[in-house]
């Protein structure tokens, strides 16, 4: 009743009805690995939701407060006003364990589902033209997301994250020339000053979340201008998009997933115990904890400092410390690797055109070799974090553990690196539809070098055991070149209506639109369409006259014998004036 007229008011004033009409039409792919960016998209919701609520109860302050609460091993003890705020929270706030508990689940999980969707990106290759600029949205988005969750896990100012803050302002003091300055800068002082937990609380509730919901906004816009990319199909190719639209269908998958995302964080701030600082105790400079290990998400980084042999030396008077390697060089090239990935790809294959079809991974095994040797890399990284715990449990000495992964960060991604890489290679040359389908037989065809193919204009056929009777036809037309595909025994021809500029780009086109099909052929253009069916037209009109014509006499001989027939049957006219009643004279 109330909510009609007013849409109608603003669409009066807004004209905003074409738009909406627009947007409702969208169409989105069906496949489950585009959720993850959605994933991580609700994460940072549900970061935002319960990060305004603990900001009305966290005092961002390193001075001197006594604590007097339900934690009865601290009260009466004096620590700085965010730890004891912190722990207020936990123990005295309604609610407030169960929403900071969620909030840390929030960030892991923001954190991993970005991953999860980088890798996804590089994997099929996502990340090429048109989109690089959203893949370097997506990279600085894990920057940030990497920053803002290290700035949040220290501002409670326990024991374990002060030691976590130790150990990064040693590594930014580290960078030579500019390494102490930018430790001054960014905590206002030498470590630990009265003004890092204030810098860190504006950085982590202010700044980066700001840039973070500008980014989201400019990688959703650009996703809407470009279109979604989709992968390989049937029906699908490089200028449309197969899938739901967004209104009613993709709007109820996607807010069912909103809301499983928020029960599945809000159960394990409930039910999972996470950060208990309380347990910890204060910060003091001159202590720390041991086992100590940070989030999963900066791990790589702890174990890269670990693992680092303790090598020092001297550049023009001024010292190298050992931190910087593993700390800043190791961190700076990842992520400029990852910036530069879509232009380093781009030069080497020198593919300039825009994709809107996505890329079996199997397709491109260099790819997934280097992906998956660099993600074994930093897995070593992330378990190498916490030698200490894996000492104890295993009850080795933690030197032997230490110098066992130091082997494995160097020998394991290479090992997984080159087994992808041949994995892949027998995927795209064998028969194998999956992983687990695949023999030795494939195994050895992908080890070996790849055969050449033959230069000739026509490409031999080679029958496909699996698509027996379907191939790809194309025929040069002019000066561009088209496609078709050809089933003969659903005897179904469909003919590929954009033209492409060289036979090999024809080629590339069919087999992304029908994977699978490796039968193609050079037969010829065939016959015009409009010649075919005007000769179809013609005949069929020459047909339906002929029949006219016929019903026409046949009708018309039948009414003649009718009206013959209905004279032969009437009286003549005295016998009609005789058979009148009463002799009267019928006029």
């Amino acid at each position: 009743m109330i909510m009609g007229p007013l849409a109608r008011a603003l669409d009066d004033r807004l004209r905003l009805s074409p738009i909406t009409r627009r947007a409702l039409a969208k169409i989105f792919p069906d496949h489950w690995s585009f959720m993850l960016g959605e994933i991580a998209l609700y994460s940072f919701i549900a970061l935002i939701l319960t990060g305004v609520y603990l900001t009305f109860f966290f005092d961002a302050s390193s001075a001197d407060r006594v604590y007097q609460g339900s934690y009865a091993p601290l009260d009466g003890a004096t620590t700085s006003a965010a730890y004891a705020s912190t722990v207020r929270l936990s123990w005295d706030v309604r609610a407030g364990l169960l929403i900071r508990q969620t909030h840390h689940w929030a960030a892991l999980a923001f954190v991993a589902a970005i991953v999860l969707h980088l890798s996804r990106i590089f994997f099929t290759g996502a990340f090429r033209k048109p989109r690089e600029l959203n893949w370097l949205i997506g990279v600085t988005m894990l920057a940030l997301a990497l920053a803002n969750g290290f700035t949040g896990y220290s501002m409670p100012d326990d024991l374990l994250s002060g030691l976590g803050l130790r150990i990064i302002t040693s590594v930014v003091e580290s960078i030579p020339l500019v390494g102490t300055w930018l430790a001054a800068l960014a905590l206002g002082g030498e470590f630990p000053s009265d003004e890092m937990i204030p810098r860190m609380f504006i950085t982590h509730v202010l700044l980066v979340p700001a840039i973070l919901v500008a980014l989201v906004s400019l990688h959703l816009g650009i996703l809407v201008r470009q279109k979604h990319s989709q992968f390989p199909g049937p029906g699908r190719t490089e200028h449309n998009v197969v899938g739901s639209r967004f209104w009613p269908g993709y709007t109820l998958r996607t807010l069912a997933l909103f809301a499983w995302v928020l029960a599945v964080l809000f159960a394990l701030g409930g039910l999972v115990q996470i950060n208990p600082v309380w347990l910890y105790g204060p910060f003091a400079p001159a202590e720390s904890s041991s086992p100590a290990q940070p989030d999963w998400y900066v791990a790589w980084g702890d174990g890269a400092l670990r693992l680092f042999p303790p090598w020092e030396f001297r550049i023009g008077g001024y010292l190298v410390p050992a931190p910087f390697f593993p700390g800043v060089v190791l961190g700076g090239l990842s992520f400029v690797a990852l910036y530069l990935w879509p232009f380093i790809e781009r030069w080497c294959t020198r593919d300039r055109r825009p994709h809107q079809l996505l890329d079996r991974p199997r397709n491109h095994p260099v790819r997934v070799g280097i992906g998956v040797g660099a993600l074994t890399f930093y897995v070593v990284l992330v378990v190498a974090a916490g030698d200490d715990i894996l000492a104890r449990l295993l009850r080795v000495p933690v030197y032997d553990l230490l110098a066992l992964f130091r082997v494995l960060v160097l020998v394991l991604p290479i090992v997984t690196g080159v087994l992808a890489f041949l994995i892949a290679r027998a995927l795209r040359r064998g028969e194998a539809a999956s992983l687990g389908e695949l023999t030795r037989a494939d195994l050895r065809r992908g080890a070996r070098p790849a055969p050449r193919r033959p230069t000739g204009e026509d490409e031999p056929e080679v029958p496909v055991r699996h698509r027996p009777g379907e191939r790809i036809e194309l025929w040069p037309h002019g000066e561009v070149w088209r496609w078709r595909y050809r089933n003969e025994a659903g005897q179904l021809t469909l003919t590929n209506n954009r033209a492409v500029t060289s036979q090999e780009e024809a080629v590339e086109t069919a087999r992304l639109a029908y994977p699978g099909v490796d039968r193609v052929v050079v037969p010829g253009p065939p016959p015009p369409p409009a010649r075919a069916l005007r000769v179809a037209l013609r005949r069929w009109g020459r047909a339906t006259a002929a029949g006219s014509l016929l019903v026409a006499a046949l009708l018309g001989r039948r009414r003649e014998r009718r009206r013959r027939r209905d004279g032969d049957d009437e009286p003549p006219p005295a016998e009609q004036a005789d058979a009148t009643p009463g002799g009267a004279d019928p006029t």
